[in-house]
């Protein structure tokens, strides 16, 4: 499977999952999470993102990997 292929997933971190789909910064932004840059989004995963900002993690999950 390649990059381009492999899922996101609650375990990966913001950052990581932002280089697999750089698309998925709107989404991200619609919900609350505005700090893509940072270094926060360095070491929280995606499940710690949505539960911080009130996301069911998910419903996140499937809507980054629709995307």
């Amino acid at each position: 499977m390649g990059e381009e292929n492999k899922p996101i997933t609650k375990d990966m971190t913001v950052n990581d999952a932002l280089k697999l789909k750089p698309q998925i910064a709107g989404i991200l932004m619609s919900k609350g999470m505005h700090c893509l840059g940072c270094t926060v989004a360095q070491g929280e995963t995606v499940g710690q993102a949505a539960e911080v900002h009130g996301q069911d993690a998910d419903q996140l999950v499937r809507e980054l990997n629709e995307a």
